[in-house]
């Protein structure tokens, strides 16, 4: 975990693509894309399963390290109305029955509006943004808040670093903004990002299992 003082709040970056507020007890993802790989399955792309599985079980540690009481996800917890399969909403309700104690509130995003809000036996809280906790609007788009700092989602923020001889490495990366703070998408299976550092950013590389800080040689939208 990689500690951090924003807004008058410690934070804690977590390299599973998850930020920490300890006070609040609360952890804050974005972009889940449940169901995904199955949308792309049902449109005739042959694809392994496993891929929610996979990223429940990333979440699943990140709870536990932290041990947060409440997870806020800012937007885009399922992909599409297609990814609704059995086999993936099974896998989630017993992700959820293990961890019935957990608040969960969704902040609605641009799939969710197409997906639907998930179904109602997973008590998942839903609500359109922006949510207050604490000194920070959680929200999908990462917009400016009139008063509070925004912990957005929706870009999928990556970074390129580039060494010698043409070398060039592109990680997942939260970005922090002078208003506002992009989260990279929890979901493994995601590919381009669309996110374009300015001057003054806190930009911080997802390596591996660890936290970088770092100063991206260039990024795209």
């Amino acid at each position: 975990m990689f500690d951090l003082e924003v807004a008058g709040e410690s934070l804690q970056l977590s390299p599973h693509r998850a930020l920490f507020l300890p006070r609040l007890s609360t952890l804050v993802v974005a972009d889940l894309h449940w169901g995904k790989a199955a949308t792309f399955r049902a449109k005739g792309v042959p694809l392994p399963p496993g891929v929610t599985t996979s990223d429940l079980e990333r979440l699943s540690a990140v709870l536990d390290e932290t041990t947060a009481a409440r997870l806020v996800i800012v937007g885009d917890l399922l992909h599409a109305r297609a990814g609704r399969h059995e086999r993936t909403l099974d896998a989630i309700a017993e992700w959820r029955a293990a961890r019935a104690a957990l608040e969960i509130v969704l902040v609605r995003g641009n799939h969710d509006t197409h997906a639907g809000d998930p179904p109602a036996a997973l008590h998942i809280e839903c609500v359109d943004g922006p949510l207050i906790v604490g000194p920070f609007a959680c929200q999908h788009h990462p917009t400016a808040h009139a008063s509070h700092y925004v912990l957005a989602g929706h870009l999928h923020p990556h970074v390129n670093l580039r060494g010698r001889g043409r070398q060039s490495l592109r990680l997942p990366c939260f970005a922090f903004c002078e208003r506002g703070a992009i989260l990279p998408a929890f979901t493994s299976f995601t590919g381009g990002g669309a996110y374009t550092p300015g001057e003054g950013d806190r930009v911080f590389a997802i390596v591996e299992h660890e936290i970088m800080q770092t100063i991206p040689a260039r990024s795209h939208r």
